[in-house]
């Protein structure tokens, strides 16, 4: 797979990950920043769960990883890390309720984990409950040690800055997400080609993500060439502003304002999509911090999910195409 970019976005991007966003790269590890005292926030690791439908993606395994695919539990959900083999999980409504849409669901966690549960199955499931079809990315990770008590090690260093990573000097700033992009594009390739199988309209697949998994969708629209999706959604992602080509999809925005990743940096985002003439709604709630996700909370935060579906519901795709 080719992989083009446009330099400027990409940059911006890179910079999200590579400098500050490593620490909001965790944001799994310190989600619901004001209310998770109630969650357990204990690492736990736990035998890999049962996936009898996820279907490996043809990317291949992660060059050079050497670490194993390993879980753990935390705040009341599951985390995969060392992912080297992308997976693709669907979650497909009955046929009779079926609208002909899909949405690929790209969990967050930093590159470094992904929140399968709270950002991944449940809201998979709960699209599937809308008669839309929906497909969890389990995409490829950057490497993390493979001993539990040297990972949260690791973690604790990289809140203290310690240990905060520093772009290589003239490193393609887009290569950095290479591999999740190929991992996505893949993901869109898989689906359409079972379209007759599953009850899907080729024409009708978006994406969603959450935090790192929010970079992937908006790199896989702005950079993924074939994968092209219908709609995006951008949940608690940076909103860091980039060049909109004229054919960009819709895209649905959630956001809280006391993020500690990505309240304060302005909203450029939602400038760039409107500058371009671009479908763009943006939910900004008053509480609910990073990584709310599906958790159950005493925010308005909780409403995303919602406001999400009343979105599609507007663009037509909680109904048959007419």
């Amino acid at each position: 797979m080719k992989f083009e970019t446009r330099p400027k976005t990409a940059m911006r991007l890179l910079k999200y990950m590579k400098n500050g966003f490593a620490v909001g790269a965790v944001a799994a590890a310190c989600l619901l920043a004001s209310s998770a005292s109630a969650l357990d926030d204990k690492m736990t690791p736990i035998t890999t769960p049962d996936q009898p439908n996820a279907i490996t993606l043809n990317t291949g395994p992660l060059p050079g990883a050497t670490a194993k695919e390993a879980w753990h539990s935390q705040y009341g959900s599951v985390f995969a890390r060392n992912v080297t083999v992308a997976t693709l999980t669907p979650f497909l409504p009955d046929p009779a309720k079926a609208t002909g849409a899909a949405v690929i669901v790209a969990p967050g966690g930093g590159f470094m984990t992904l929140s399968m549960e709270n950002e991944g199955w449940q809201v998979a499931q709960a699209l599937a409950d809308h008669g839309v079809a929906a497909f969890v990315l389990k995409y490829r990770l950057n490497p993390t040690p493979e001993d539990m008590g040297a990972f949260e090690k690791s973690m604790a260093e990289m809140f203290s800055g310690a240990a905060r990573p520093r772009p290589p000097a003239q490193q393609d700033p887009a290569a950095a997400l290479a591999p999740q992009i190929a991992d996505a594009r893949a993901a869109f390739a898989l689906v359409r080609s079972h379209a007759a199988e599953w009850h899907i309209d080729p024409d009708r697949v978006g994406m969603v993500g959450f935090s790192a998994g929010a970079m992937l969708t908006l790199s896989t629209a702005l950079y993924g060439q074939d994968a092209k999706p219908a709609f995006i959604g951008d949940i608690y992602g940076p909103l860091t502003a980039v060049d909109v080509p004229a054919d960009a999809p819709p895209l649905f925005i959630a956001l809280a304002a006391d993020d500690p990743f990505f309240a304060n940096s302005g909203y450029g985002l939602i400038d760039s999509w409107k500058a371009a003439k671009r479908p763009v709604e943006f939910h900004l709630y008053e509480q609910g911090g990073h990584g709310f996700g599906r958790y159950k909370k005493e925010t308005s935060s909780t409403g995303w999910f919602d406001a999400f579906a009343a979105w599609l519901g507007m663009h037509g795709y909680l109904a048959p195409k007419k």
